[in-house]
């Protein structure tokens, strides 16, 4: 055995089954110098803020569902004609949008964001490969924020930590916006057209295209190999978005 490797043991239970070498030490070592006094080395603070790096990855990992971004799954338009149909029946909300009331500020974004609804689904169903994941998202998020401007709309008291949070989380968990806004405009129309027999009607409209459209995209969802399903479910909630523009009138 040569010199070099009884001087450096590692060469020599290099190869060894079970045996690795690591080029840093994780312990801290002490020297005392001629004066007394006390030194701490260095080595080990690469594998501390490895470790610090480790844990803050862990605890974003295991964040709570509210903070994670929306997942969108594309089960995409089963043919051609299903994706004209889906584009064609989501031109409907633009023209909704465009007829809207704009009164005031409020309306006047309502309106516009409506128009964008039409304009983001549209797109979503005419793209392809990447792009239509990213399109996805941003129908969602335009759904939610509509809800958000008709809640603000037919609301101007709504209170302001409701709206901030609800723009903080908009990116992130657009459905969830979309659910709380929607009971908040469902709340103000039942109560309106309580008190206003002008309202009955288009509320008991409102009602019957809701609970079909929420048949629709359960269907859509349930039966996913079913046909121009999602094109109903536009139109259905074309007619129940129409009757909520006769409370900004």
């Amino acid at each position: 055995m040569s010199s070099q490797n009884t001087l450096n043991p590692s060469r020599c239970l290099e190869g060894v089954h079970g045996v690795h070498f690591v080029p840093h030490s994780p312990f801290l070592l002490e020297e005392i110098n001629q004066h007394g006094h006390v030194h701490q080395a260095t080595c080990a603070s690469s594998t501390v803020g490895a470790n610090q790096h480790l844990i803050v990855q862990r605890v974003w990992e295991q964040r709570p569902a509210c903070l994670r971004p929306i997942q969108c799954h594309l089960k995409g338009d089963k043919h051609l004609a299903e994706t004209i149909a889906n584009v064609i029946t989501s031109l409907p909300f633009i023209v909704l949008g465009t007829q809207a009331p704009r009164k005031n500020l409020n309306c006047k974004i309502y309106a516009n964001s409506l128009i964008g609804v039409g304009v983001a689904s549209s797109l979503y169903h005419a793209s392809r490969g990447k792009l239509k994941k990213y399109m996805r998202w941003a129908d969602y998020t335009m759904i939610a924020t509509t809800t958000m401007c008709l809640s603000r709309a037919l609301r101007n008291e709504n209170p302001k930590l409701l709206m901030a949070a609800s723009a903080l989380i908009l990116p992130i968990q657009p459905l969830m916006v979309s659910a709380v806004h929607t009971g908040i405009m469902e709340v103000v129309f039942a109560k309106r057209a309580l008190n206003d027999p002008e309202l009955r009607m288009a509320h008991n409209v409102h009602k019957m295209s809701s609970l079909l459209g929420g048949a629709l995209f359960l269907a859509d969802d349930a039966f996913p190999q079913t046909p121009f399903l999602h094109a109903a479910w536009h139109l259905a909630a074309a007619v129940g978005v129409g009757t909520c523009n006769k409370l900004l009138v």
